[in-house]
């Protein structure tokens, strides 16, 4: 996630100077071709000018489905903070009088599930833009905590090391790790240290627990579907190549019976630029967003908002020695 006020425009020149030196080379092409004589490639611009309203209105519906992904994960994660919250002070009154220890075994596992569940959601899938040359280079401005550590290493923290075996013996850890609080849960239930509706208020935020872990793991494993993203990709790529055609005989009329006569022909090139620039980058932003969970500047911080859980419900038992906050890192938080 970007902290900043917004995103510096040398920022964003930079993130897309790959596709400015592309679009600078298919708008030089045609011009020189056109000066050169071969006056047979001014394509009229009109029906070029009709395809760019068809691209308009398709990378717009390709970024409102890719905002709308982006904002149901971080609803799901609001969520998760909400019910965290409340599955702490439930588990401390419930249990604090009576067995104090297991409400630190159940915390401890609780924080156990937010680090696998976040570990999950960045691991890389095949329709992600992570391994692209433009975002795996801005990835350098900041840190991607789930390639830099293990989970391994993580979950020693919060795991008995018999527990941290069984667990990273399984596929889906995170889910495993709440099947583990609900055992616990209902062994303590059957001994008596809590009662009916304590078990049924604790057991229910398990439930939302598992509720919000399947609708994350259905934004990531769901990509934007791949017919809208193709059509996309393909009339945007027409869109781009067209444009620097219908603008060759418009620029050349533009000087005529003018001191810039023969001059105005070579403005095709960087307003050719420009428009596809614009359409190009809109499709980029899109891309850069459709994918909440794989590590890019705008992403939603699951690992800022865990370690955030974690600081509150250790706080809740009044421990002294509290994580820090992670803060962002060149104005980028994940």
């Amino acid at each position: 996630m970007h902290s900043g006020k917004r995103f510096g425009a040398f920022e964003f020149m930079m993130w897309t100077r790959r596709s400015i030196y592309a679009l600078t080379i298919l708008a030089a092409i045609p011009t020189v071709l056109y000066f050169c004589g071969w006056k047979f490639l001014a394509f009229p611009w009109q029906p070029i000018a009709i395809m760019g309203t068809a691209v308009a209105f398709i990378v717009g519906f390709k970024n409102n489905a890719s905002y709308s992904r982006l904002w149901e994960a971080r609803q799901i994660y609001g969520a998760i903070i909400n019910d965290s919250r409340s599955f702490g002070y439930i588990l401390r009154d419930a249990l604090a009088g009576k067995n104090p220890g297991k409400v630190k075994e159940m915390f401890m596992r609780h924080y156990a599930w937010l680090t696998a569940l976040r570990f999950q959601l960045r691991e890389p899938r095949a329709w992600e833009n992570m391994n692209t040359p433009q975002f795996d280079e801005y990835a350098r401005k900041y840190e991607i905590p789930e390639r830099t550590s293990k989970l391994d290493d993580e979950l020693k923290n919060y795991l008995s090391e018999t527990e941290l075996q069984y667990i990273l013996s399984k596929k889906n850890r995170a889910t495993q790790l709440m099947a583990s609080q609900s055992k616990i849960l209902s062994e303590a239930y059957t001994t008596g240290e809590i009662n009916d509706f304590q078990w049924t208020q604790i057991n229910q935020q398990l439930v939302k627990f598992t509720d919000n872990q399947g609708k994350a793991e259905r934004i990531k494993n769901f990509p934007y579907p791949r017919n809208f993203s193709s059509i996309t990709t393909y009339l945007l790529l027409l869109f781009i190549v067209f444009v620097p055609f219908g603008l060759l005989k418009e620029f050349d009329k533009l000087g005529e019976g003018t001191f810039f006569e023969g001059i105005t022909l070579w403005f095709n090139i960087p307003f050719s630029l420009l428009v596809t620039w614009c359409f190009h980058t809109l499709d980029n932003v899109g891309e850069a967003s459709v994918n909440p969970f794989e590590g890019s500047a705008n992403d939603v911080p699951i690992t800022q908002i865990s370690r955030t859980i974690e600081i509150d419900m250790r706080d809740m038992l009044d421990e002294a020695d509290l994580p820090p906050a992670i803060t962002p890192k060149n104005n980028i938080v994940l």
